[in-house]
């Protein structure tokens, strides 16, 4: 299923999708697609933050549960995780103070440690600078705290971020310039942390099939995400007489 374009319809409508989605990932996680020892959850809050999916590491008393042992596979058919299949887009190293803060550990209000987050961007996130400021801090914010992430963003840019969503998180986190090719405006982009942040950018438009993205939980140690699948499930729960208008604009 292509990608749609969702600035034909009301935020709302997107946002019900959004919402879908969200659970439609969480469950892709949960069912087998994570190792035994991690779950995902969605919409939670912690510490301030509020994600679109968490991945949470789960406390076992039987198990090495730091961040360097081998993850063994799941009996219920859950992949080893593995080294990313996609080359870097970029990679900077965090300077030293920012470096400090691997050792700040963030926690859900479980006890059970957050080691990635996924999130969607919606309209929201770009409506004033205060939202769109928000969402950019808060994101640096998570990556200094070695917290991988996830970002899909279907929107195309405006004002406020016309290199995309990912150049003004770069630029806040690195400072460091990236340029959004014009006949793919929409990103999804994964960030792992590690001494140094490396970006898995892949850029698309509407009319694209989506791609497969890695979740890092570990360094060098990813899951893909099933982004495609996902999104199909969701669009089927959205009213017909909402994807009528997508597909007649589409179309």
């Amino acid at each position: 299923m292509p990608i749609h374009d969702w600035t034909r319809v009301e935020d709302g409508i997107f946002h019900h999708f959004h919402h879908g989605w969200i659970e439609e990932i969480a469950r892709a996680l949960n069912r087998g697609l994570l190792p035994d020892n991690y779950y995902a959850m969605a919409e939670q809050r912690a510490v301030g933050y509020e994600p679109d999916v968490l991945t949470l590491h789960g406390g076992n008393n039987d198990a090495d549960d730091s961040d360097d042992a081998p993850v063994p596979a799941s009996p219920e058919g859950g992949l080893l995780l593995a080294p990313p299949k996609m080359l870097a887009t970029d990679e900077a190293e965090v300077d030293f103070y920012r470096r400090k803060a691997k050792n700040v550990t963030v926690r859900h209000v479980s006890g059970d440690r957050i080691v990635a987050m996924v999130e969607i961007v919606s309209p929201g996130n770009k409506s004033s600078y205060n939202r769109f400021r928000a969402f950019v801090e808060k994101s640096a914010r998570l990556l200094e705290r070695q917290i991988h992430l996830l970002v899909l963003d279907l929107h195309p840019p405006g004002p406020r971020d016309p290199q995309g969503i990912h150049g003004a998180i770069w630029d806040e986190t690195t400072a460091r310039p990236y340029h959004l090719p014009a006949d793919k405006p929409l990103t999804l982009v994964s960030y792992e942390c590690d001494l140094a942040i490396r970006t898995y950018v892949v850029n698309v438009a509407v009319g694209d099939v989506l791609p497969d993205m890695p979740l890092f939980l570990v360094p060098q140690g990813q899951v893909s995400v099933p982004l495609e699948p996902t999104y199909q499930i969701a669009y089927e729960a959205v009213p017909r007489r909402w994807r009528r208008v997508l597909e007649a604009a589409a179309g």
